[in-house]
């Protein structure tokens, strides 16, 4: 069952940010995941945003989303957000087809 990386991220130093976007894709790709949004338009309907940007992955797995996530490679990539943004991660399961 597939499941889904959900990121709402608010970067306050691009310059920094840049060495976690340049590694980060590859950590994804390692574990199967793919961008299904990644910043873009956004329109907040309900509550109030808590971050401007939003990112929304696909694994086949939620154990492979999981996985990813503590994963070196990802955990190398996150090292470089810190201090340059504030993220709020979740994983979800999505429902049988």
């Amino acid at each position: 069952m597939k499941a889904y990386w959900i990121a709402h991220v608010d970067v306050s130093n691009l310059d920094q940010y840049g060495g976690y976007m340049a590694l980060a894709p590859a950590a994804f790709a390692l574990y199967g995941g793919r961008y299904l949004a990644r910043g873009g338009r956004t329109t907040w309907l309900e509550g109030a945003p808590t971050h401007p940007r939003n990112v929304v992955i696909e694994f086949d797995s939620y154990d492979q989303a999981l996985a990813c996530y503590h994963s070196p490679e990802y955990q190398a990539a996150a090292a470089h957000r810190q201090g340059a943004a504030v993220a709020q991660i979740v994983i979800v399961e999505g429902m049988p087809l």
